[in-house]
């Protein structure tokens, strides 16, 4: 009987560029910046605004459930998908006017 072999470390999805996990060096709480802020009466065109920043950093999947959170905490893409995450969160609070956040 051939001895047991453990399978190759599974790959961290945030290392690969082309990845909705991956996340730049220069990504942070405070790179997207949505213009208008939302501010209580533009919700459509600062929604429409906020739609282009996330998909141009392929983070649109992640709320609209395209990309569920992993149900396991050790799946391999739950700290990418956590990550991801919490950016997500930022960079929306960070485009909300102070008046209405």
């Amino acid at each position: 009987m051939p001895p047991h072999v453990a399978p190759p470390p599974l790959a961290d999805p945030s290392s690969d560029p082309s990845s909705p996990f991956f996340v730049h060096s220069s990504d942070g709480p405070s790179t997207v910046n949505v213009t208008p802020v939302l501010n209580g009466t533009n919700y459509h065109s600062w929604a429409c605004s906020m739609r282009r920043a996330l998909g141009a950093k392929l983070k649109f999947e992640f709320l609209d459930g395209s990309i569920p959170m992993p149900a396991d905490a050790f799946d391999p893409s739950y700290r990418a998908w956590n990550r991801c995450n919490m950016l997500i969160h930022s960079w929306n609070m960070n485009s909300v006017d102070s008046s209405i956040s």
